[in-house]
């Protein structure tokens, strides 16, 4: 019966550790299809840090595959158009054009918008800055491929020395073939954009200054693991510093049966009054971590605010509008599920309609049943049955070795 009840709580142990610990609700989706649901900081908190233990569900409870998207930079080219101040031809000779370049422009480049032409042309570029002297800047320059089967025009960049010139006039030989059209000329300029940050709020953070080290030190803790990406500090006083910081955690260590916690560096940056003390990690996975900012002989930092961020991250499923799903989490049994929507991820659209998670529910730990064992499972009760066994032992082999000296 005692031997049942063991296997009993073994075998609900095993239950428990093979379950998910987190729930969430998932928003219904205004429209059927491929939709983007934003991880919250909480679930991915409670997930695994390389989030393969999240599952999706339906109502039915049909897992749902899906797929994880990172968050991009998106780069977008824009053409600012310059004046064209003049526009020269001399038949079978020559086709000048003059540019107006906006003040303050270095550059080295200019694009070309040409309607379609079967012709190869060379040119060369001069630059001035009264529209009466010019200079050479590159000669014996050509042009070719100047037609496309799909638009009426074709964009052509030519390159030139570096260049602070008002005005650039290119000069097109026109002596063997008829001049080309150019529509506009400017150039492209390429502007990323970043993607946003998700801000998360520590559960307590406590500065402590250390005068007899020279430093100051920071205890961050947050209700679970967070992944942190960004730290960005606000530091008013004094007007010039520049002081090294390093972030850290305390971990146990096992040295001759002895427990000792130690300092273990995660990484270490560099907080100046000249930089914007913003500093990007590829990512810290911590509930609880320090750090040090060294002061030397100098007063610590007044520092205002620390923030910390995290990139955003996503699933993309198939959803439809009239289902209810329920996402879950926290199972650390689970591999990386292997669904074949993933090798489709370039064929669904980066724009897609947003859903979030709600209702987000956590379970208590099991309690160890080792809490509620039975005497005999208990370590003093083996022992007392080790010393036990060994007093037998040792009165048996007494009576058999009195018995062999009777005998004799």
């Amino acid at each position: 019966m005692k031997l049942n009840k063991f296997i009993l709580l073994l075998l609900v142990a095993n239950l428990s550790f093979g379950q998910y610990q987190t729930t969430a609700k998932l928003k219904k989706v205004s429209q059927s299809g491929f939709n983007e649901i934003i991880l919250s900081p909480e679930v991915r908190s409670f997930s695994k840090q390389d989030l393969s233990d999240i599952r999706l569900f339906d109502a039915k409870g049909n897992e749902v595959p899906y797929f994880i998207q990172t968050p991009k930079n998106v780069s977008s080219n824009t053409f600012e158009e310059y004046t064209i101040v003049s526009k020269t031809t001399i038949p079978k000779k020559s086709t000048s054009i003059i540019i107006a370049i906006p003040s303050n422009k270095h550059n080295n480049k200019l694009s070309l918008f040409i309607a379609n032409s079967d012709v190869e042309k060379k040119y060369s570029v001069s630059g001035s800055d009264n529209q009466k002297e010019w200079f050479g800047i590159s000669d014996s320059q050509t042009l070719y491929d100047l037609n496309s089967t799909s638009e009426t025009s074709v964009v052509k960049t030519i390159s030139y020395p570096l260049s602070t010139y008002h005005y650039l006039k290119i000069d097109f030989d026109d002596r063997k073939t008829l001049p080309i059209n150019v529509l506009k000329v400017g150039n492209f300029t390429s502007q990323s954009q970043k993607s946003a940050l998700q801000e998360i709020f520590p559960k307590k953070s406590v500065t402590t200054e250390i005068p007899s080290g020279k430093e100051t030190q920071i205890h961050i803790l947050f209700d679970a693991p967070q992944v942190i990406n960004e730290i960005s500090f606000e530091i008013s006083k004094p007007t010039y510093y520049k002081r090294t910081a390093i972030l850290y955690k305390k971990t146990k260590r096992q040295t001759k049966r002895k427990s000792q916690i130690f300092d273990e560096e995660i990484t270490s940056f560099e907080l100046n009054s000249t930089a914007t003390n913003t500093f990007i990690f590829p990512q810290i996975f911590e509930k609880e971590f320090f750090i040090k900012i060294k002061n030397h002989d100098n007063q610590p930092l007044s520092i205002s605010k620390i923030k910390y961020y995290q990139k955003p991250i996503s699933i993309i499923a198939d959803l439809n509008s009239n289902e209810t799903y329920i996402l879950k989490t926290g199972n650390k049994n689970l591999a990386e599920p292997e669904y074949d929507l993933s090798n489709f991820k370039n064929n669904i659209a980066g724009n897609l309609p947003q859903t979030t998670l709600y209702d987000i529910q956590q379970k208590n730990a099991v309690k160890n049943p080792i809490a509620n064992q039975s005497f005999w499972q208990k370590s003093w009760f083996m022992w007392l049955c080790i010393v036990l066994g060994g007093i037998t032992i040792l009165f048996f082999t007494a009576s058999l070795v009195k018995d062999l000296k009777t005998k004799n």
